[in-house]
């Protein structure tokens, strides 16, 4: 693997540790507010300063990497599971249902762009963290029954499934004992890619105030309601875009890093 994939390692790392240790790592409290202190400067008492509430901005960068990795890590493994199954069954049998599931079903999902369906689905379900992942699910899993179903149609045509289906296996057995753990390695890199877009995803919507409601610290909303002050206090903004460019980065670079490790021709170029 390359220097940018070890380097998103210990991006992600240091997030995932903050998350974890959130509540031993902050500060202050991530509601209490404080007039006196609104718009204050970074300081050793306040590290990243405070927003127009008063409120430490340090501790609620740190809270919100448990909102942003709770949904990234939900969607991913929802949409995988679910993207896994029905790309399998669409790629496995075929015919009629691999017509109806990948050339209707898929591109009905596909012929809206992302976002956009996400803030369909979000403005009908209202606002919420459980609701904000059922719509990043609904919209997630797509991609990665795509994945599967070309994996699966090549993978059923090597010989060892040909001699189990010339042995009596059952169909079930195929593909979940030979087909699966065969296909399953571009779904790895699909899963920390789409890590990344779970996590611009959750605080897009946040920022539109379609995702998680305040006071919750999402990095989303954070930046939303710095945005007016951006000009005269920029450490508003700063600190919680950054932690959102830098975990989208971060799984970015993990993606990359393991396409290159899993395909045997990019790991020799």
């Amino acid at each position: 693997m390359n220097r940018l994939t070890y380097i998103g390692l210990a991006i992600a790392s240091v997030v995932v540790f903050a998350a974890v240790f959130a509540p031993w790592l902050a500060t202050h409290s991530v509601d209490l507010q404080n007039w006196d202190l609104k718009f204050a400067p970074p300081s050793t008492e306040h590290w990243f300063g405070t927003d127009f509430l008063g409120r430490d901005i340090y501790s609620r960068v740190l809270f919100g990497a448990r909102i942003s990795l709770q949904v990234g890590i939900i969607v991913v493994t929802v949409s995988a599971i679910v993207g896994i199954l029905i790309g399998s069954i669409a790629g496995f049998y075929g015919g009629w249902v691999d017509r109806i599931l990948s050339g209707y079903l898929f591109n009905v999902f596909l012929a809206f762009p992302g976002l956009l369906l996400a803030i369909a689905f979000v403005a009908f379900l209202g606002p919420g963290l459980e609701k904000l992942i059922l719509a990043l699910c609904i919209i997630g899993w797509v991609g990665y029954a795509r994945v599967m179903r070309g994996q699966v149609l090549k993978v059923r045509e090597y010989d060892y499934v040909q001699a189990a289906k010339a042995l009596g296996a059952s169909n079930m057995r195929i593909l979940f004992t030979h087909i699966l753990p065969n296909a399953i390695q571009p779904l790895i890199v699909q899963s920390s890619l789409g890590m990344a877009g779970a996590v611009l995803s959750e605080a897009s919507l946040s920022f539109l105030g379609l995702g998680i409601p305040p006071p919750a610290p999402s990095w989303g909303m954070m930046v939303e309601e710095a945005r007016i002050f951006f000009a005269a206090y920029p450490h508003t903004i700063f600190f919680p875009g950054a932690a959102i460019a830098l975990t989208v980065l971060a799984f970015n670079f993990i993606g990359d890093g393991l396409r290159e490790y899993l395909d045997p021709k990019q790991r020799t170029r």
